[in-house]
């Protein structure tokens, strides 16, 4: 269950605005949410710098740096912090490679608005749970 109090700050990061604007219609509306969004690896290490960012929604596939290369720099940064990438890329190579990386988890796009809604809660409660 979410602590209803604690508003998380979640980063949409996705080289496609259309991406970025349906996952924020998805979420929106969420009590417990404060969304932010990010168009590049490198704009979202930027906003991590800048304000605390307790989620990160990744796409994997982006100019210069990739979802995966974002994820495990945010990683060196917080640890704890939980990154989910999202991508049509599954392969069993990627999510190994995003298991090695410490990634949350792995959501094949287009993803399911119950499956973003429930990874993103359950996310959260594993990280933040007292």
């Amino acid at each position: 269950m979410m602590q209803e109090e604690r508003r998380f700050q979640l980063l949409i990061t996705d080289d496609s605005a259309s991406f970025r604007q349906v996952v924020r219609e998805i979420l929106e509306g969420r009590p417990f949410l404060c969304l932010h969004e990010a168009e590049s690896g490198e704009e979202a290490l930027d906003v991590v710098h800048e304000r605390r960012i307790d989620i990160v929604l990744l796409d994997m596939h982006m100019h210069l740096l990739t979802g995966l290369e974002t994820l495990r720099q945010l990683k060196q940064l917080d640890a704890l912090r939980p990154c989910i990438l999202m991508t049509s890329d599954t392969s069993d190579g990627l999510r190994r490679d995003a298991r090695d990386a410490d990634a949350y988890s792995v959501l094949r796009k287009p993803v399911p608005a119950q499956q973003l809604v429930e990874t993103v809660s359950t996310a959260l409660s594993t990280a933040y749970s007292a």
